[in-house]
């Protein structure tokens, strides 16, 4: 099945996805499915078919969370994906109806974007790894600054700090870079001289919407 009104952005964190899908929802009277749209459907997931995605769910004792090492990390983060895509596609086929165009911040694999999408529609936005390490927790949003405590509670916080860093190189690495890089749909990659229009007008053109 194709979705002939979807337009998705996927990629490495601090690439802009968000942004785009934002403005371009609001340039064009479309649908914005944000970052995390999915967790519309969290409260109602069974942890036994979604054991990722229900994991924070269902945390008792957030200093579990980010004590784990990198290789627990970046096992839950491949699960999450996975996951991700299930109930998005379950999402989209329901928004395919309303008829407006809709635009996505996806977890969706490349592969799977294949399947279902014009490569047309799809924008692949990455920026470099380096710099979802180094800015996790500049963010001001309540959950990067809640880990960010968490951590300087911990007996050894430095430690703790040093270890969820190691967690973030690991799902944010190059090679993850460039598997994006080289999967089959354009890219944009962040330039950070380069304004917001400018890169919306990319955006735009790769997506033949002027």
């Amino acid at each position: 099945m194709k979705y002939e009104n979807m337009y998705f952005f996927n990629g490495t964190a601090y690439a802009g996805k968000s942004t785009m899908v934002k403005r371009l929802a609001e340039k064009y009277g479309g649908i914005a499915c944000e970052e995390n749209y999915h967790n519309a459907l969290l409260d109602s997931l069974d942890s036994r078919e979604f054991p990722c995605l229900t994991y924070t769910r269902d945390l008792r004792d957030w200093h579990d969370f980010i004590r784990r090492t990198p290789d627990e990390y970046e096992e839950w983060i491949n699960g999450v994906t996975k996951e991700c895509e299930i109930l998005e596609l379950r999402i989209l086929k329901d928004l395919a109806k309303q008829g407006k165009k809709i635009f996505v911040d996806t977890n969706i694999r490349p592969e799977t974007l294949k399947q279902i999408s014009d490569e047309r529609h799809v924008v692949i936005m990455l920026a470099d790894p380096e710099i979802s390490i180094r800015r996790f927790f500049e963010r001001p949003d309540r959950e990067k600054q809640f880990l960010y405590r968490l951590m300087l509670e911990e007996p050894e916080p430095e430690k703790a700090l040093n270890n969820f860093r190691e967690c973030l190189k690991r799902v944010n690495s190059r090679k993850n870079f460039d598997a994006f890089l080289h999967c089959g749909f354009p890219v944009i990659l962040r330039d950070e001289n380069r304004s917001i229009k400018d890169t919306m007008t990319m955006a735009e053109t790769i997506l033949e919407l002027l």
